[in-house]
């Protein structure tokens, strides 16, 4: 794959065009070469090998030039200048028609179809059948403008080699520009499951749409970065959202591992959201375990920068379990969303957390507390909202600590949670 790469340009920095110009180029070049073994048995071989190694040496000319400098773009017309000049002559000095040269007007103009980004279609379709229709005109007029054969075995020879040629370039044209296409596709559904969750992007491609779901039980985490503006005034814009980048890619990470689903950034706050869109039992502890590595992940930082003489981050974050609806709305930019009282309660729980903590939710404490040691903190006052009973969830309880790292679970967690039996009654786990 790397030495594809290599000759024709990487998808990932290259465009489609850039790419089938490329092989278009590159092909084309060599074949027109490989060409000059075809008619060395002719009478005017001479100015055929003449016409197939200039030719191909000035397409090879054009490919170094897109391949390397990158000017593919403005090629286009002398490259398909090129092959109309290179069909005219060979149609007179090798047979005309009878000689089977008009098998190539077809890959010309895939040729020609294959590489016209921004270019008129119908001033392309036009300059080829005016060039077809010339040749066939000025044979049936002006026979002895075309140069015939010695015997009809020349002929036959030739016409066959001609049509067998044009044959395997067709099949060439087809396998690159399949080859291609199925490159872009890839890319394109990359980047569709990097905006929507699998199923969603699976649905909206076979209905066009995506009915909105509701679940029953869900996790919402948010969080956002405490005294964000403050030490923002004292970095350029490279280096904010250089910080907010390898932060939020970290995060991405891992919400991926503990099975959250992110849903957006919103300046400087994140948000992600367990047990969508496939439901589970687990995500009220995937999100806590996801809350606790983010904080572990911004202390860390925040001691490195402090080496060198920095400020950091630090964030507040909050978790709320509840019923919500996911789906996606709208036809431009859509994204993926959540909407219900458990994201606002989620938000409020968030702005009212403590910094370097895991705040949570009475409705997630019940459902962690077997395994996570929590700190009350009672009933917390919140705009425009009933008061919220919270919980900092302080670490893992004792027979599941890491005896190392207590932040870390131990192997009799990570056996439980793996065999699903730590989401049994406490009977049952006991």
């Amino acid at each position: 794959m790397k030495w594809i790469y290599l000759f024709l340009g990487d998808p990932k920095k290259h465009s489609l065009e850039h790419r089938l110009f490329n092989t278009v180029s590159l092909v084309n070049g060599l074949l027109n070469l490989i060409g000059v073994f075809g008619v060395l048995y002719l009478e005017n071989y001479l100015i055929l090998v003449i016409l197939n190694v200039g030719s191909g040496l000035l397409m090879l000319v054009m490919y170094y030039l897109s391949r390397v400098k990158s000017i593919y773009f403005s090629l286009y017309w002398p490259f398909n200048l090129t092959i109309l000049f290179y069909l005219s002559s060979m149609w007179f000095f090798n047979g005309g028609s009878l000689g089977g040269n008009h098998y190539y007007l077809i890959p010309a103009l895939v040729i020609a179809l294959i590489l016209i980004r921004n270019h008129n279609v119908f001033v392309v379709y036009s300059i080829y059948i005016f060039f077809a229709a010339s040749l066939y005109i000025i044979e049936f007029y002006h026979r002895d403008w075309v140069s015939s054969y010695e015997t009809d075995l020349d002929r036959y020879l030739d016409a066959g080699g001609n049509y067998l040629f044009v044959q395997i370039l067709t099949g060439i044209l087809i396998f690159i520009l399949s080859r291609n296409l199925n490159v872009e596709r890839k890319k394109s559904e990359s980047l569709l499951l990097n905006i929507l969750p699998e199923p969603i992007a699976e649905e909206l491609k076979k209905e066009a749409r995506v009915i909105p779901k509701r679940y029953e039980s869900a996790s919402v985490l948010f969080c956002d970065m405490a005294g964000f503006t403050k030490i923002a005034e004292k970095m350029n814009a490279e280096e904010l959202v250089g910080e907010l980048d390898t932060i939020f890619r970290e995060f991405d990470r891992l919400c991926k591992s503990y099975h959250l689903e992110k849903i957006k950034t919103i300046g400087d706050a994140y948000m992600a959201v367990g047990g969508i869109p496939t439901e589970n039992q687990t995500n009220a502890v995937d999100s806590v375990l996801c809350g606790i590595s983010f904080q572990s992940y911004m202390a860390e930082q925040k001691e490195i920068h402090a080496l060198r003489g920095r400020e950091f981050w630090e964030i507040r974050l909050g978790i709320h379990v509840g019923p919500l609806v996911a789906g996606v709305v709208g036809i431009d930019k859509f994204a993926y969303d959540v909407w219900g009282d458990t994201v606002n309660t989620a938000s409020r729980l968030e702005s009212s957390g403590v910094t370097g903590e895991v705040n949570v939710s009475a409705q997630v404490y019940e459902e962690i507390k077997s395994y996570f040691e929590c700190e009350p903190r009672g009933f917390v006052s919140i705009k425009n909202k009933a008061d919220i009973e919270m919980y900092l969830v302080k670490g893992f309880l004792p027979e599941y600590a890491d005896v190392l790292n207590p932040k870390q679970p131990n192997s009799l967690f990570k056996r439980l949670y793996e065999s699903g039996a730590l989401f049994a009654s406490s009977e049952e786990v006991e």
